[in-house]
């Protein structure tokens, strides 16, 4: 069968299982709009309706269906706060509320539910065993508009790290492993699957390089596949959580502030009023404190590209870790138990 043949099956086949995300908000109602003039420029300013408020489209993206009980995968920052509402649009006429499960900010993961049985769905490939060069598929609701659009090409490249930044929020998150592919991924296909020809997903569409041709991001599906088995087992994702503040070092760092090391995570509160360490967390019964720097965690030295927060979640709530620290010149072994973080979103 020719590549061409195959892609017209997968369109078939995996469609039905790809989902538009419509994200809603209660906002003041605005009855018109008024002009302000100032500095020699007309600004227009909405004129709001006491504190009556109204549903309000804000957002969306796209997303996948992986299981017939309706276990939907999606990024996170589409998922962005868990006031909104999210609703998953199947067809023009099939629209289910949809509950988060669970939200890993990390990786840009979140995980949905929607009632009911018998949902076409698509099944996971392992994201450990791609190539360079093999032939993907993204699928999408390209804009917000085009649903269902196919875009194909190649993986172009693999574990990169890029810094993105979500429409919905202020904060950008740095993004590590991903799977690099030039076929199309335009915004409204964050969330979508980028599936093999076999008709697997191998990675999660989470990024596109503004102003380049051809650049888009994926993140692997098996940092997914974490989420799933922990929701299934436990109900909920279970983050190990270590409980301090802290900024990464670098070289310039380091230098600017005479620092005797430039690697690191330096403990420090983040704003007047706050605690480095978060009471009653496993960093506090163990004792570190405000500016100490967690130089590594079970050997594994601590850096820009490999931050304590992707380091600890290689463990699991409840392990047991060594940290090698870095308090008043003296190198110091501690060992901490990991606790859970609390996933009240």
């Amino acid at each position: 069968m020719s590549e061409h043949s195959k892609i017209t099956k997968l369109a078939k086949k995996l469609c039905p299982a790809v989902i538009t995300i419509v994200v809603s908000k209660d906002l003041p109602k605005v009855e018109g709009f008024y002009m302000f003039p100032f500095g020699g420029q007309d600004f227009v300013f909405p004129m709001i309706k006491g504190e009556e408020k109204e549903r309000t489209k804000i957002g969306g993206g796209s997303g996948f269906i992986v299981s017939p009980e309706g276990l939907v995968l999606t990024s996170c920052h589409i998922i962005n706060d868990p006031k909104d509402e999210y609703t998953i649009v199947l067809e023009p006429d099939k629209k289910y509320p949809a509950k988060i499960l669970a939200r890993d900010p990390i990786n840009d993961i979140a995980l949905l539910k929607i009632d009911g049985q018998g949902f076409p769905h698509i099944r996971l490939g392992d994201s450990d065993k791609i190539e360079l060069g093999q032939s993907v598929v993204a699928i999408g609701n390209a804009l917000g508009e085009f649903h269902d659009t196919l875009s194909a090409g190649i993986i172009s490249g693999l574990s990169r790290i890029i810094t993105a930044g979500s429409p919905f929020s202020m904060q950008a998150e740095r993004l590590r492993g991903l799977i690099q592919t030039d076929a199309a991924i335009n915004p409204g296909n964050s969330g979508g699957p980028l599936v093999d020809l076999d008709g697997k997903v191998i990675g999660i569409n989470t990024a596109m390089v503004m102003g380049a041709q051809s650049i888009g991001f994926a993140i692997p599906i098996n940092y997914a596949k974490k989420i799933l088995d922990e929701v299934r087992k436990y109900g909920k994702l279970r983050t190990p959580f270590l409980g301090v503040r802290y900024i990464l070092l670098s070289k310039e760092m380091a230098e600017k502030n005479k620092l005797p090391v430039d690697y690191g995570a330096f403990v420090v509160r983040e704003t007047l009023g706050e605690s480095a360490i978060v009471k009653e967390s496993a960093a506090d019964k163990a004792r570190i404190k405000e500016f100490d720097i967690i130089l590594e965690i079970n050997g594994e030295k601590i850096t820009i590209d490999n931050p304590l927060s992707h380091i600890l979640q290689k463990f699991q709530a409840g392990e047991e870790i060594e940290l090698k620290i870095l308090r008043e010149k003296q190198e110091i072994m501690a060992k901490v138990k990991l606790e859970e973080k609390d996933q009240a979103c």
